[in-house]
């Protein structure tokens, strides 16, 4: 899968950004060529539509991206579907949990509450105070110096705190919330819950749940009593009959959005899983 954190963090030359440790601020002009194509990002990140369309599809629905929308998609992976006229340019701030945890420590009270589930993409409703600060970057993606890092991090604080200063950002309060009461054990179902269906490497799944690999087998081995491998390929076929059974996906399509490597590897296991090859599943549908 395309890693959209490291992309951009590894090709300063072509992405104009700004670092502050793990954090990043981008002006992100697309450089791929593909119509659909699976990313993942290690980090939540902040995307404000400067010009241009995407859609992110993911797997609790699908979100529209276009010129003066700004959305807040937490790490994981998505589908980015690409539409090419015009470009798509979008300034962008990655933000990791734990830098979110460190600015909101003072502001939210810990509580015994239920975590609820959250979608992968939460709108940020933009008020005078947030337009004002998308506004103020502008020089600085326009100046040939970067900025102080002092001054870079006191940037993702005031963007932090600008969004939860506004009550019509309840929704991604309520995540932001969670993030400082969500037990490890729900961290890490959550993270599988989320991004089963799309096709990352088992250390991949171990980082978007901040553990090393073996941590995370082990962990996994508690919490579902199978290992991550067993479970993966489960969900997923379970998942592609359901695709190829009342959403009218192809074959090819069902296994992308399954998290399938190709086309062969997803019949190959799907007939051995459920006895049949998918293209007879498709037959009996039609």
């Amino acid at each position: 899968m395309y890693n959209f954190y490291e992309a951009i963090r590894n090709d300063p030359k072509y992405f104009r950004q700004f670092n502050c440790g793990e954090a990043l601020i981008t002006k992100y002009t697309c450089p791929v060529a593909t119509t659909l194509t699976d990313v993942w990002s290690q980090h939540n990140y902040i995307a404000y539509v400067i010009d241009g369309r995407k859609v992110w599809h993911t797997a609790d629905g699908s979100y529209d991206l276009h010129k003066g929308v700004c959305l807040f998609v937490r790490k994981g992976a998505c589908i980015v579907e690409q539409f090419f006229d015009p470009d798509f340019c979008t300034v962008m701030f990655f933000i990791p949990d734990e830098f979110i945890c460190d600015v909101l420590k003072n502001k939210f009270q810990l509580t015994k509450k239920a975590t609820k589930n959250f979608n992968t993409v939460l709108p940020v409703h933009k008020n005078e105070t947030l337009e004002g600060f998308f506004y103020s970057m502008t020089p600085y993606f326009n100046s040939s110096k970067d900025p102080d890092h002092t001054l870079l991090e006191l940037k993702f604080r005031e963007l932090i705190l600008s969004v939860t200063d506004n009550p019509m950002n309840a929704e991604l309060i309520g995540f932001f919330h969670s993030l400082a009461n969500e037990p490890q054990s729900v961290s890490l179902k959550r993270v599988m819950d989320d991004n089963y269906c799309f096709n990352l490497k088992l250390e991949e799944f171990a980082e978007l749940s901040n553990r090393s690999l073996s941590a995370f087998k082990r962990d996994f081995q508690k919490i579902y009593n199978t290992t991550p491998g067993k479970w993966l390929t489960e969900k997923r076929l379970t998942h592609a009959m359901h695709l190829l059974s009342n959403m009218n996906k192809t074959v090819s399509e069902t296994a992308f959005e399954s998290g399938f490597e190709n086309p062969s590897h997803f019949s190959r296991a799907f007939k051995e899983y459920f006895g049949i090859p998918p293209a007879s599943v498709k037959k009996q549908v039609a």
